[in-house]
């Protein structure tokens, strides 16, 4: 089966996410910490894998990245062009 995203990458959401982050001053581990409130566990580390597109994204977890960073899920996929 084909992937849907070439090359080395696993998610594509990962920029929007520590741009959201830095954007509302929150560490990783502040993220991490405001998602176990809503029962999602993703460790600091794994916060940082997923920044920098080493690791995949489940459904339930990017419901609770909006969440807590204040977006609808089609915000997180959102890229911006580079100048």
């Amino acid at each position: 089966m084909a992937r849907i995203i070439d090359g080395k990458d696993l998610n594509i959401v990962g920029s929007r996410v520590r741009e959201l982050r830095l954007k509302r001053n929150l560490s990783q581990q502040a993220l991490s910490d405001k998602l176990e409130t809503l029962a999602i566990y993703i460790c600091r580390g794994s916060i940082s894998r997923i920044e920098d597109k080493r690791r995949t994204v489940t459904d339930i977890e990017l419901y609770g990245l909006a969440k807590i960073l204040e977006v609808s899920i089609e915000d997180l996929f959102e890229q911006k062009p580079t100048d």
